[in-house]
Formats: C-alpha cells, structure tokens, sequence
C-alpha cells in the first residue's frame, strides 16, 4: 500500500514551511481570515512566505469567501499553487472561479456531519480538482469550517473515497496515534495534518516526525 501525500496546515512562517517541507509535507496550507478556528495569519504574510519558498513547492490558500472574483484577488495577491474552498460557493461562481484560475488547483472542502456529505462530495468531479474531508458545522451561527481537531464518521469518507473520480483528502483531528488506522479505514489520496502536528499552536517537528513514521512507506 502506498502512503497517501500529505498537506501541512495552518502554516505561520517561513521557519513552519521549511521544517513542514523537510520533514516531507508535499503540500503546505495558509489560512486567511476565517469566521472562527486557528492558523489565520494576512494575506500580506501568506504572500511573503509563498515568495520565499522553494521552486516546486506547493502552498495552497484556504479561504472562506463564496464569491469567485473576491477569491481571483485573493489569489493574485498570493500567488498560491491551489485555493482551498472552506465554504461552499454557489455553482455559478464556482464555474467563473475556475474559468478565471484555469492553472490554480482547486481543493473543495466537504464537512462530513452525515451521509448527505455522500452526494454533496460527488456533485463536484467536474467543477474542482481535489475533495477535502474535514469535520466542522457550516450552518452553525458561527460557522465552523475546520481546524476542530475532531474525527469524524470515516466510514462516511470512505465511500466518498470509492466513489469519487477525484483525489480525496481526509483531515479532522489526524495525529500519530490515530494516523495510519485512518488511512487503512478511509484509503484517501492524501491526509491534510494541523492540531495534532502542533504544541501550543506552533508546528512540532516531534510530532510532524512520529506521524510521517507512522505511514505506510511510499507516496503516491
């Protein structure tokens, strides 16, 4: 079995990057401003560290926005490798969003609460190019849309993961402990990694470490 690639989230510096990408992250996540959850950090920083990275890394923009032409200047502020899509956007503007960003990868994040997240994943094999599985409450009077650190139903991502033409992530409370059993339940293409990579809401290079250990050998 080949170990799924892994995104390294909530990334604050340039210092958290480096390490991220050393210890073998093969993608890197910048959180802007969100309604609630951790990691936020400016788009003028998430632009500075992404000018300062490695040729081929690959940095992705997690946003909350839901109207494409707020994300296209988002994007063209920080230059990011993919946009990560926390909200869901109406169908029209997420179809400008793509015509607009024809190179940038586009991840859509899914909030597994039950078995509707089934069909809700597999409506967008042909608007984005990855799903991301994540816990959270979009519907919540302050919205929630990740970075919990809780599990959710992995026998519901699972069936998102057969049945989905796309690459699927799975993240929502992944650590050491708990790594490799998620992997072999669910069979994601990649795991996405913040609370339980981090002590005191810095990166931890001792848990980065035993978890990446804890993969099965191999990448996809």
């Amino acid at each position: 079995m080949l170990a799924p690639f892994v995104k390294v989230c909530c990334i604050q510096s340039l210092k958290e990057a480096e390490l991220a990408r050393k210890l073998g992250a093969d993608l890197l996540g910048f959180v802007s401003k969100m309604p609630s959850g951790p990691g936020v950090i400016t788009l003028e920083n998430i632009s500075q560290i992404v000018g300062q990275l490695a040729p081929g890394s690959k940095s992705i923009l997690l946003t909350s926005k839901v109207n494409a032409h707020d994300i296209y200047r988002q994007h063209l502020q920080v230059g990011t490798w993919g946009v990560q899509l926390v909200d869901r956007l109406p169908t029209r503007e997420l179809i400008l969003l793509k015509k607009m960003l024809p190179v940038t990868q586009l991840i859509q994040v899914i909030h597994v609460q039950d078995k509707t997240a089934i069909d809700e994943a597999l409506g967008y094999s042909d608007l984005v190019q990855f799903i991301l599985l994540d816990s959270g409450n979009p519907s919540g009077a302050l919205k929630n849309l990740g970075g919990t650190g809780t599990t959710h139903d992995w026998e519901i991502s699972r069936e998102i993961c057969v049945r989905s033409t796309l690459p699927v992530l799975l993240a929502g409370g992944l650590n050491s402990g708990n790594i490799q059993q998620a992997v072999d339940r669910v069979s994601p293409a990649g795991v996405d990694l913040c609370s339980g990579v981090r002590t005191a809401g810095n990166l931890d290079p001792l848990k980065l470490q035993k978890l990446m250990g804890n993969l099965t050998c191999g990448k996809l």
